[in-house]
């Protein structure tokens, strides 16, 4: 095999990762001492003699495949020296993985780098946030290995009032889509205030960055097993938007653990309710996923993240996956027989979802009302916001 890597579970070598002599097949090969659930890398592909082959990197691979600004700025920073295949690209961010793997040469004794730690009170309060965001891309792109095509990466910060160091994704805007993170942090809210499990998350005062805690990592900064739906479905990143939200509810009872089925099938529809009334039109495979301490222990759904009002910018667009068939903003009705012949989830629960997403809704729109009183050039966004969540609302609670 070709540009071989070595891939490691958490701190454990699990096997070495690299194409064909062919070019035509990717091939992943458990390591000999492999021989625990730990040393696992996905819960789609358990320990085995036999090699894992794939036309394309295997999903679990490609997961962190950096996409968009952030891939291009570590593609001009390497392209020359290294090349830009995808196996360059997970050897230089290799270390810095959302989840429990990590990449390394086949020699090195460890996947580690060495962590430089900035201050989340600075991140919040620098008063050019454009210029903060070019600095930190130069200084974290290649430490980053995360996914997603809106500009981010991927930092330790000390945390506020506080000695300790946590791990966190800082998220920026280009001229297409402008006043995204302000528009990530409303819709962040409503999820927060409709009671479902979100990460720590933050807007910088000038509304520059979206600032996230990172929900795959332990307080001790241990690492937890993170795989989006995209992954556990064997898809590529590029199919994202192939897929349905029934299939999503039947990953969820294939994955996750009897035990938190119920609850995810609940914070699920809960999640799919919210994007239909604050009209999240990106809310694909990739934007949903499970947490797990390590292969074998429990499996739960991971936290809401990721859920902006996309209609803000593309009026006309439509959900990310399709349901029953079809991909539009949906009646009522439809969404109340996919949660109960889907995800089992009781009449009386499905009521109150819905009861409580239009109230959270409804009352972070007047925080949108406030804040573009107080920061004028985030009317026309939030405007539009405002326009298309009242539209939502009142769709689904006729």
């Amino acid at each position: 095999m070709s540009n071989l890597l070595a891939v490691w579970a958490a701190d454990r070598r699990a096997g070495l990762l690299g194409r064909s002599p062919d070019q035509s097949r990717y091939l992943f090969s458990c390591d000999h001492a492999a021989v625990t659930p730990d040393d696992q890398v996905s819960l789609t592909m358990p320990l085995r003699l036999e090699s894992w082959t794939s036309r394309d990197l295997h999903p679990i691979f490609q997961m962190n495949l950096p996409e968009g600004a952030l891939l291009e700025a570590i593609r001009r920073a390497i392209a020359k020296l290294a090349g830009d295949d995808d196996l360059t690209i997970l050897r230089v961010t290799g270390g810095n993985q959302v989840g429990r793997n990590r990449f390394s040469l086949p020699e090195d004794l460890s996947p580690g780098i060495t962590e430089t730690r900035e201050s989340l009170d600075d991140l919040l309060s620098y008063p050019d946030t454009v210029e903060l965001f070019h600095e930190l891309v130069s200084k974290y792109a290649l430490r980053s290995g995360v996914s997603g095509v809106q500009p981010k990466v991927m930092l330790a910060a000390t945390e506020r009032g506080t000695a300790t160091v946590g791990g966190y994704i800082v998220k920026s805007w280009g001229a297409d889509y402008p006043h995204l993170a302000a528009n990530e942090y409303f819709c962040m809210s409503a999820v927060q205030r409709a009671g479902l499990p979100v990460p720590e998350f933050h807007l910088s005062d000038n509304g520059g960055l979206f600032v996230m805690k990172r929900f795959d990592l332990e307080a001790d900064g241990t690492s937890l097993g993170f795989e989006d739906m995209c992954a556990l479905q064997a898809l590529n990143s590029a199919q994202k938007y192939s897929s349905s939200y029934e299939r999503v509810a039947r990953s969820i009872k294939d994955f996750v653990s009897g035990e938190n089925i119920q609850m995810a099938g609940e914070q699920f529809f809960a999640s799919l309710v919210l994007s239909c009334m604050m009209r999240n039109g990106d809310a694909h495979l990739k934007n949903f996923g499970v947490l797990y301490d390590r292969p074998g222990a429990a499996v739960r759904l991971a936290p809401v993240y990721d859920v902006v009002t996309t209609v803000a910018y593309m009026s006309r667009d439509v959900p990310a996956l399709s349901l029953a068939g079809t991909k539009k903003w949906w009646p009522r009705n439809m969404l109340e027989k996919f949660a109960i012949a889907h995800l089992a989830v009781p009449t009386g629960k499905v009521r109150q979802i819905f009861e409580e997403a239009a109230d959270a809704v409804t009352s972070t729109g007047k925080l949108i009302t406030g804040y573009m009183e107080v920061n004028p050039e985030f009317r026309d966004v939030g405007t539009r916001m405002l326009t298309v969540w009242n539209e939502g609302v009142s769709s689904l609670t006729k």
